[in-house]
């Protein structure tokens, strides 16, 4: 199963998003978050990110989600350290990426569907 990340500068946002995921998706996905900083202040945490990547990261491919600024940023640099092209993050916002993503996965689908679907949620209109 495709693993998802949620990257935010809060844990609690990245929680309550994870929640909001499991109960829209049919099925359970696979989903590791990494919020705020190691002294659980606001920030991002490259370390977090990359334990929360070993523990949904099953070998069939991890797609990050993240909120805004440096945990994009922080995102961006970890993925292009890792080297792994299984291991992206989605140009996708991160609460319609998180559950479309999370709807796609655990289903059972590959990653390049995962991915295209988060992705896709960035063109969601609400009007």
């Amino acid at each position: 199963m495709v693993g998802i990340v949620l990257v935010s500068h809060t844990s609690a946002l990245a929680l309550e998003v994870a929640r909001l995921a499991h109960a829209l998706a049919p099925e359970k996905a696979s989903i590791a978050v990494a919020g705020g900083t190691a002294d659980n202040e606001v920030g991002t945490s490259a370390d977090r990110i990359r334990m929360a990547i070993e523990v949904v990261n099953q070998g069939d491919g991890v797609v990050l989600l993240a909120d805004i600024g440096s945990s994009v940023l922080t995102a961006r640099i970890l993925v292009e350290e890792l080297g792994d092209a299984s291991i992206t993050l989605a140009d996708a916002p991160l609460v319609e990426g998180a559950v479309a993503a999370a709807v796609v996965a655990g289903a059972g689908a590959p990653f390049s569907e995962v991915l295209a679907s988060a992705e896709e949620a960035r063109g969601a209109r609400k009007l």
